[in-house]
């Protein structure tokens, strides 16, 4: 099909690549939301008199022949259709003539891709929420079969306090389900269509907005439609932040276990199949999963910069820079999602070694504990923190096990609130299960050949 903005010339083939570059590649993320947008469009236009009932119903078929291409790998996006809405109209004009030319009456490219970009952002969301919610449920797992397991705490790398491995794991697992809710929050502000806004002006036909919204299942409208346009980029960053919160923890998580499985350390192991090996030194067994995890995670954050970088100094309206946007909200995403499965898989099947913890908690580890002994005798802080300070050598340790059920402040090693992080992971899970059925719902009815997800 020639472009959308076909003119009576030929465009250069090197700005043709140039302004094309990798955007047809990254469509291929994007079809089965474009056919959940279109969908809602050709009822949209059925609904104000512009598409006959014939001709939304024959454009509803090809919108799910489409969904039936896209599942086998045969629905191509080339370089000359430019995105995978132009291939979209193509076939639908070539099957169904001029109701294929009328799907695009009253929508911009722009509000096109917005919607087809802001359904792949709500269902990435909620993938990616599921995703971390599992990461969560596997740390929470191990903290409940170690609560009895004492670990050393550490600040500034330092023996420092008792600690426990139910502790540390559950620190990561309250981390990622505050992280998921904010995700979650997130969500609501996606959840706005941003359809019939146009070129960032709107139309003179007599769109139904908020028709075509509910049939997407979205919450609302996005109102202004020069706003729903400057919020493209913005929203992205706004999603790919919140990935980047989520890979700092799981790269923290990553970090811990270079350090704790150490020989030197031995606190934990990891499995040899998710380690690598070396091409010079047949002994090695190296956590290149976990080194790599700290990388992804400095990826990902330049695809959230990427994006703030290139709409920074935009002005209002439509602007072209805004295509830049699509390969690191895709990137970002998509990298985000393995990040967080292979991080589950290294927690799941790590093995923890008490014998080699309970002989790490050193005498040194229970200094705090003998200064608060002389408080409770009725010692002043200070003056007990600089006795028991210079006389470090008089330090006894104790029975490691003991010593972290001693600790019974609430979130502390003795008294850990496992049942409020199950009951935390329940309701979160809850949400994200409720949505994602109800936008399976949604997408099969206006495409049947959307069974599930869109992603």
């Amino acid at each position: 099909m020639a472009k959308l903005w076909q003119k009576n010339y030929t465009l250069d083939s090197m700005m043709e690549h140039f302004t094309v570059r990798n955007d047809y590649i990254n469509d291929e993320e994007l079809v089965l939301s474009d056919l959940v947008g279109s969908a809602a469009q050709a009822k949209g236009l059925e609904k104000i008199g512009i598409l006959s009932h014939d001709e939304a119903m024959s454009l509803l078929k090809g919108l799910e022949e489409i969904a039936q291409l896209r599942k086998k790998d045969a629905f191509p996006i080339t370089i000359s259709d430019e995105d995978c809405h132009t291939a979209i109209e193509g076939y639908l004009t070539k099957q169904y003539g001029d109701a294929g030319k009328k799907i695009h009456t009253g929508r911009s490219r722009n509000d096109q891709v917005q919607t087809a970009l802001r359904i792949y952002m709500r269902e990435a969301s909620l993938k990616l929420s599921a995703d971390v919610l599992s990461a969560a449920e596997a740390l929470i797992e191990l903290g409940e079969a170690n609560q009895d397991v004492p670990m050393p705490g550490r600040t500034h790398m330092q023996i420092a306090m008792p600690s426990s491995v139910a502790l540390w794991a559950l620190s990561l697992a309250e981390e990622l389900l505050e992280e998921t809710g904010m995700l979650l929050d997130l969500y609501r502000v996606l959840d706005q269509s941003p359809l019939g806004s146009a070129a960032s002006y709107g139309v003179t036909l007599p769109l139904d907005r908020e028709y075509t919204a509910s049939l997407m299942g979205f919450s609302k409208v996005q109102n202004n439609v020069l706003y729903a346009n400057n919020s493209r980029g913005k929203f992205e960053a706004f999603f790919l932040d919140h990935a980047e919160y989520i890979a700092l923890t799981l790269s923290k998580l990553a970090q811990d276990l270079m350090i704790f499985t150490l020989p030197e350390f031995g606190y934990f192991s990891l499995p040899r199949e998710l380690c690598t090996g070396s091409s010079i030194m047949p002994q090695k067994k190296n956590p290149d999963g976990l080194e790599l995890a700290r990388s992804r995670t400095a990826l990902i954050g330049s695809c959230s910069m990427r994006v703030k970088s290139i709409i920074k100094a935009l002005p209002s309206g439509y602007n072209r820079d805004f295509q830049d946007t699509k390969e690191p909200l895709i990137e970002g995403y998509r990298t985000t999602e393995e990040l967080v499965r292979i991080m589950t898989e290294m927690i799941t099947k790590l093995e923890v070694h008490p014998e080699a913890l309970i002989n790490a908690c050193v005498p040194e580890l229970y200094a705090t504990d003998r200064v608060m002994e002389k408080v409770l005798s009725g010692g002043n802080f200070r003056d007990s923190y600089r006795s028991v300070g210079l006389n470090l050598a008089e330090v006894e340790g104790e029975d490691p096990v003991a010593s972290i059920g001693k600790r019974t402040s609430v979130g502390t090693t003795g008294n850990l609130g496992i049942g409020k992080d199950r009951t935390w992971l329940s309701s979160l899970s809850g949400r994200v299960a409720a949505e994602s059925e109800r936008l399976s719902s949604v997408y099969s009815a206006l495409v049947p050949g959307i069974t599930e997800t869109i992603l």
